[in-house]
């Protein structure tokens, strides 16, 4: 099994995004709001954009036409190019076809440090 640790978890504050490598696979780790970790490849599945370089960000959301709320804040991983958005929280599926998702990697936290592994 291959880990990497990333950093303490104190290192990262909630909403920010960290790169890391695992062996030769470039990471992203999130911490959301609520103080939790993911990690995913670095690479947009749509056209491998360096998804450290997005955010964590809200996803707009409407039950009635033209009235838009904001939910989903600090878990969603937005892609810097194009703009594809990831729930984080439910296994890095894609907002816009649930079907499609980030590869994602196992995370522990042993003695405060964030540890990535496959």
């Amino acid at each position: 099994m291959k880990e990497q640790t990333v950093c303490h978890i104190d290192d990262m504050q909630p909403g920010e995004l960290r790169e890391s490598v695992l062996g030769r696979i470039a990471i992203v780790v999130c911490k959301t709001l609520d103080g939790e970790f993911y990690a995913f490849t670095n690479k947009c599945i749509h056209q491998g954009g360096p998804l450290a370089k997005g955010k964590l960000c809200g996803a707009p959301q409407s039950d009635n036409p033209g009235e838009y709320t904001f939910c989903q804040d600090g878990e969603i991983l937005r892609c810097p190019w194009h703009g594809r958005e990831f729930d984080v929280k439910n296994d890095g599926r894609m907002l816009a076809n649930p079907e499609r998702k980030l590869p994602s990697f196992p995370i522990k936290i042993e003695n405060d440090y964030v540890i990535v592994y496959k």
